[in-house]
C-alpha cells in the first residue's frame, strides 16, 4: 500500500450471490464512502452495516467500515471488521492493514508486525509496508524498554532538564516568566501569544510543564476536593486541541481564579491541531492556582493516542522530541479522578468490571504508568455507560460498557450522589443516563470540524451539587485542519 491509497475502497471481491442483493449493498457502500469523506462516519457505519445485511460476502464493506471505527476510535470493532474482511478474502491486504493499525492502537504490536509481515508475503506492497513494518517493530522495542527500566526520578526526562540555563531565543517577543513563578498577568499574555498564531519559548514551556510535574506528583490517584457551600466549581468534559473553543469557555464563564475553580476532566489534546495551546494555557492555570485548579487523565493522555492523533506529531514540530518525552512522562502524573465533597465522582471513562470497588481502591492505584489493558486504571479511562443492565465488552476494545444497575450499585456502595464522566461526544454537549446518575460532559463543540455538536460544561455550588448545563457551540478558529500533525503511518486522517 501506499500513502496515496484512498481510504475506503469503491470496489473489491464480490463472491457471487443474489444479483438484487449485491447491487444494492454496492450502491449502499457508495453512498456509504461520500458519508466517509464528509467525515459522518456513524451514517457511514450505519450504511455499511445497511449493506453487509444485504450481502455479507464483500471484504471492502468490512474494511471500509473497519476504518471508520478506527476514526471513532472504536478499536474493538474495528479489529472485529478487519478480521470479517480478511475471511471473506484471505488475499485482501486492506484487511490486514486494518488490522494491523486496530492491534497498534490497542498497544498490541507484537499481532500488527504478523500482519505487516502477512502483507509483504502476499503482495506487492513494498517500500511504503516495510516502512510501517519497522516502525512497528520500533515501538514495539521502545514498549519492551520502557517496560524493563525502573521509572524513578533519577531516572526521568524530567531530571534531565534544567530550563535555569536556557537562554531565550534573541527575537522572541513573548511573555516571560519572572523569578521563576507564574502569575496572572503571564497566563493572560500567554493566551493573548498563542491567539496570534505565536509560540511561548521552549525555556518557558519547560518551566511550566515542570512544575506541574512537581503539583501532580504529590496528588493522590483520586483527588478529594472541597468545595465551600456558596462556591461556584466548574467541570469541563473533553478538548481535544480545540484552542478557540477552550478560550471561550473562559469568556462565557470566567477566567479560571481562586474563586473561580474549574475541573477539565481529560483528553486535552490530540485530533484538533492546536493541542500545544490547549496544554500549555492548562498547565499555566495549574500553575498559577494549584489548590482551585484540576485536571484528570483521559485515555489521550497516552503515547499510543498521542502517536497516531497528533499530539506526538505536532509537538515535535512545534518544539522537540525531548519535550514530547517530558509531556509523556508529565501525563502519567496525571490524576485519575476526583471527588467532589465526597459526593461525586468526577473521572474520564467509567465503571468497573467488578462490583467491589471503592474510592479508596481508587485513590491507590498505581498511575505513574502508560494505561494498561485492564483493571480499575484502564476502565477508569476507557469504560462506557450503555442502556441495557448488566455488563458487556467494549466497543473500544479496552475497558468495559456498563448498565444503570452497575452505576446505582457503585453509587450507593460508595455513598455517591451521581458520577460525572466525559469520553464521547454528545449532540448537546452532555448527557444524563442511568437516572441521571452517569452524567457526560464533552467540552469540543464541532468535534474535528465535522459533527455539528454543541459543546458544554456543568457548574454547580458546593452546598447543592447540582448540576447547571451550559451549552455553546463552535468558534472561528484558524485555518489548520484537526489531526494536520497526525502521522499517515495510520492512515487516521480526514
Amino acid at each position: 500500500m501506499t500513502t496515496t491509497e484512498p481510504a475506503t475502497d469503491k470496489s473489491g471481491p464480490v463472491v457471487e450471490t443474489d444479483a438484487s442483493n449485491s447491487n444494492k449493498a454496492i450502491a449502499l457502500k457508495d453512498k456509504a464512502n461520500e458519508y466517509f469523506k464528509n467525515q459522518d462516519y456513524l451514517k457511514a457505519i450505519l450504511l455499511y452495516s445497511e449493506a453487509i445485511e444485504l450481502d455479507g460476502t464483500q471484504a471492502a464493506l468490512y474494511s471500509n467500515r473497519s476504518i471508520a471505527h478506527l476514526r471513532l476510535e472504536n478499536f474493538g470493532y474495528a479489529l472485529s471488521d478487519a478480521t470479517k474482511a480478511i475471511e471473506c478474502d484471505p488475499n485482501y491486504v486492506k484487511g490486514y492493514y486494518r488490522r494491523a493499525v486496530s492491534y497498534m492502537a490497542l498497544g498490541k504490536y507484537k499481532e500488527a508486525v504478523k500482519d505487516f509481515e502477512h502483507i509483504l508475503k502476499i503482495s506487492q506492497a513494498g517500500k511504503e509496508t516495510r516502512l510501517r513494518l519497522n516502525e512497528c517493530k520500533k515501538l514495539l522495542r521502545k514498549q519492551a524498554f520502557e517496560k524493563a527500566i525502573s521509572v524513578d526520578y533519577d531516572k526521568s526526562v524530567a531530571a534531565s532538564i534544567d530550563p535555569d540555563h536556557m537562554q531565550v531565543e534573541p527575537n522572541y517577543d513573548g511573555p516571560h516568566i519572572v523569578n521563576g513563578k507564574v502569575d496572572l498577568e503571564f497566563v493572560v499574555s500567554l493566551i493573548k501569544t498563542f491567539k496570534k498564531g505565536k509560540k511561548l519559548d521552549k525555556k518557558y514551556a519547560y518551566m511550566i510543564i515542570l512544575q506541574v510535574a512537581e503539583l501532580f506528583r504529590k496528588c493522590d490517584s483520586l483527588v478529594d476536593v472541597k468545595i465551600p457551600d456558596e462556591s461556584k466549581f466548574t467541570v469541563c468534559g473533553d478538548i481535544h486541541g480545540q484552542y478557540f473553543d477552550l478560550l471561550n469557555i473562559f469568556e462565557l464563564n470566567g477566567l479560571p481564579s481562586s474563586t473561580n475553580p474549574y475541573l477539565f476532566n481529560g483528553d486535552f489534546v490530540d485530533r484538533g491541531s492546536f493541542s500545544v495551546e490547549c496544554i500549555l494555557t492548562l498547565f499555566a492555570f495549574k500553575a498559577l492556582y494549584p489548590n482551585h485548579f484540576f485536571m484528570s487523565r483521559g485515555n489521550h493522555e497516552s503515547q499510543t493516542m498521542n502517536q497516531m492523533y497528533g499530539f506526538e506529531g505536532e509537538v515535535k514540530s512545534k518544539y522537540s522530541s525531548t519535550m514530547y518525552d517530558l509531556f509523556t512522562e508529565t501525563f502519567n502524573l496525571l490524576p485519575l479522578a476526583h471527588c467532589l465533597n465526597k459526593r461525586v465522582l468526577v473521572m474520564h471513562g467509567g465503571l468497573f468490571s467488578s462490583d467491589t470497588v471503592t474510592l479508596d481502591d481508587i485513590r491507590k492505584v498505581d498511575r505513574y504508568r502508560q494505561p494498561p489493558d485492564e483493571g480499575i486504571m484502564c476502565e477508569l479511562l476507557w469504560s462506557d455507560p450503555m442502556a441495557k443492565h448488566g455488563r458487556a465488552p467494549s466497543k473500544r476494545g479496552v475497558g468495559i460498557q456498563f448498565g444503570p444497575d452497575v452505576t446505582h450499585h457503585f453509587c450507593e456502595f460508595n455513598n455517591l450522589d451521581y458520577i460525572i464522566r466525559s469520553h464521547e461526544v454528545k449532540n448537546n454537549g452532555y448527557d444524563l443516563a442511568h437516572d441521571g446518575k452517569m452524567i457526560t460532559v464533552f467540552s469540543a463543540p464541532n468535534y474535528c470540524d465535522a459533527i455539528g455538536n454543541l459543546g458544554a460544561y456543568i457548574t454547580m455550588t458546593g452546598k447543592t451539587l447540582i448540576p447547571d448545563f451550559h451549552t455553546y457551540s463552535e468558534v472561528p478558529h484558524p485555518d489548520v485542519k484537526p489531526m494536520a500533525y497526525a502521522s499517515s503511518f495510520f492512515g487516521l486522517r480526514a
